[in-house]
């Protein structure tokens, strides 16, 4: 019986063993004279499907890179506990820093929640590869070109450690940096996450508190000193870039 050791890619064996027996039933039906033919097409049957599988087992590969969040991907973060979207927008805070505030919001389809991975100040990071777990990265604001960003200021409704967008087409300062928690080594798109700001250790977080006019019903968002469920956060919607196979000019982030 001629068969094909597949069990690496999880291929059913018994579709390859099928067709062998088929040739060998022929063979001992019709006799010596097409023995020659039948097993040449036997032949051309294995290695159709051998190249079937490995054509599988290469495209299950690329899924397994799209399966990760990737320097330059632009991106809405879910905060799991209260299901609203990281969002900014050119509303400046009342109090505290007086920067751009940052806020979560239900809607999924508001195009101010969308965010942009990139690298550390002085350090990018290069265009599709994979963020590892624990790698420091910059979150930027789509609309606005501002980083999010965190300082020793008090949030305007729980006094927990305020949260803001800062700078200029994407340059700010080193209390733009967040590093990637997770536990698999790399960021996972299906996978919540925390971030915790690199400048003074606290969380991402929101804890539920409204706004009131001019952005009334948005939730407040923070950073808060202890990891707990109320920090979560998972990609959702975006565009996610793939490694390039090409070299590309300005291909760093």
């Amino acid at each position: 019986m001629l068969s094909q050791d597949l069990s690496g890619c999880d291929w059913p064996r018994a579709t390859v063993v099928f067709e062998s027996d088929c040739i060998i039933e022929s063979v001992s039906i019709r006799g010596r004279r097409h023995t020659k033919m039948e097993i040449i097409h036997g032949v051309q049957v294995l290695v159709k499907s051998v190249l079937f599988v490995l054509l599988w087992c290469q495209c299950e590969g690329r899924d397994s890179e799209l399966s990760y969040v990737t320097c330059g991907s632009l991106v809405k973060l879910l905060n799991t506990r209260h299901n609203v979207r990281l969002h900014s927008h050119d509303v400046k805070y009342g109090s505290g820093s007086g920067q751009q505030s940052v806020t979560g919001v239900e809607n999924a389809d508001d195009s101010n929640s969308y965010w942009q991975i990139r690298g550390k100040p002085n350090r990018p990071c290069k265009r599709g590869v994979a963020i590892k777990c624990g790698e420091a990265i910059r979150i930027t604001h789509m609309k606005t070109g501002r980083n999010l960003h965190s300082h020793r200021f008090n949030s305007p409704l729980s006094n927990n450690q305020e949260v803001s967008a800062f700078g200029e087409s994407g340059e700010g300062d080193d209390l733009d940096v967040w590093a990637v928690q997770c536990d698999n080594d790399h960021w996972e798109r299906d996978e919540a996450v925390r971030f915790k700001h690199v400048g003074t250790d606290v969380y991402l977080s929101v804890t539920g508190e409204q706004y009131g006019h001019p952005i009334r019903g948005q939730r407040e968002v923070h950073g808060m000193k202890s990891a707990n469920q109320n920090n979560w956060w998972r990609s959702m919607e975006g565009v996610f870039i793939q490694p390039s196979q090409e070299p590309l000019r300005h291909d760093e982030l």
